[in-house]
């Protein structure tokens, strides 16, 4: 990373596309909680019943890490285009570090879900059901099936959404901490923040050398364009 960010060619770039991973994969893990809770939790949190919050907890944690991805990957292509605005570097620091947090838990909040449900068989997602007969495992049918969703599936989709959520929640939080990287450091806080700031000015100072340059030997075709003007 501070290699990445010490190189003012292609930091803004890699910035840029830091930026459109988070919005990607903000929209898919949006996508993803919705789908989780359409398909699971709106049968398994039933309040009549039993509550399963740490269900609940995670995906609502998911949903809203989805949203504040998307904030933050705009904000990132933003400050890509605008490495100047230190309005845009706060507002970078601001919602990468709380998309990084917010992720974070997420993540530890599916794994959590994710080893409940996987140390009970699945019986913690069918615990809200009418029938007296309950069996030890969740992919085993049940003879007098008073449930309103099909038991012998929402095991398997329930780990189906929830890995690729939470592979998802860790890559926005490492993403957005490198995000958070990047705005100190255009801030000029940090180990890299000196780098950066000198390998800016060095790149000033040849920018200004090579236009220089080019003044001068334009300045020197035309003395040499009037001097042949004047002896022909």
């Amino acid at each position: 990373m501070p290699a990445s960010l010490a190189d003012l060619g292609r930091g803004p770039q890699r910035l840029m596309r830091a930026g459109i991973t988070l919005i990607v994969l903000g929209h898919v893990n949006f996508i993803l909680g919705a789908i989780v809770h359409g398909t699971v939790l709106r049968h398994v949190a039933n309040p009549e019943r039993t509550v399963t919050s740490e269900y609940t907890a995670a995906n609502v944690i998911s949903v809203g890490s989805g949203l504040l991805s998307i904030t933050a990957g705009i904000v990132a292509i933003l400050v890509s285009r605008n490495l100047l605005k230190a309005a845009l570097h706060w507002a970078l620091l601001c919602v990468s570090l709380l998309n990084c947090l917010l992720s974070a838990a997420c993540s530890l909040g599916l794994a959590l879900a994710i080893s409940l449900t996987i140390a009970s068989k699945g019986h913690r997602l069918i615990v809200g059901c009418n029938s007296s007969a309950l069996p030890a495992d969740a992919r085993t049918a049940i003879p007098t099936n008073d449930c309103p969703f099909d038991t012998t599936r929402i095991y398997d989709t329930a780990l189906a959404l929830w890995f690729p959520s939470m592979v998802m929640a860790v890559v926005e939080a490492v993403l957005s901490g490198r995000c958070c990287m990047v705005s100190l450091i255009l801030r000029g806080v940090g180990p890299c923040a000196d780098t950066y700031i000198r390998q800016q000015l060095e790149q000033e100072r040849a920018t200004k050398e090579v236009a220089s340059e080019d003044r001068h030997k334009q300045e020197l075709c035309q003395l040499l364009a009037v001097e042949y003007g004047a002896r022909t």
